[in-house]
């Protein structure tokens, strides 16, 4: 069964997921430049193929945090997670998005990131 966060619990893993998000966004960058010059010059100043495989894993142990502690992976550039919840008796998602530094929306489970609300203040 999938977890169900409180929007406490959620917010107590944000500094966690800040770290981790922070680490991401600048690792994808550096892959995507690494990827570029590769690609273009087949040289680049960040290194080569085992760089860029390097950075690989790196995203995706990034990315296995996020699933292991239940939380759901919407996109990655930007990157967009959800926390499974229920507030007042409704299914929801509690919507963290890329830049964000508090975790201050959430929509429906059936509507998804086009019906976002701001999440009440406890």
């Amino acid at each position: 069964m999938d977890r169900i966060f409180t929007v406490e619990e959620a917010r107590a893993l944000m500094p966690a997921l800040l770290e981790r998000a922070d680490e991401f966004v600048s690792l994808r960058g550096d892959l995507a430049e690494l990827a570029r010059d590769l690609r273009e010059h087949g040289v680049s100043e960040s290194g080569g193929l085992p760089e860029a495989k390097a950075f690989e894993a790196r995203l995706g142990e990034i990315l296995g945090w996020f699933e292991a502690h239940g939380i759901e992976i919407k996109g990655v550039a930007p990157l967009l997670v959800d926390f499974p919840s229920v507030l007042d008796g409704v299914p929801v998602r509690l919507c963290w998005l890329e830049g964000d530094r508090d975790l201050a929306w959430y929509h429906r489970e059936d509507l998804g990131f086009a019906g976002r609300r701001p999440l009440r203040r406890a």
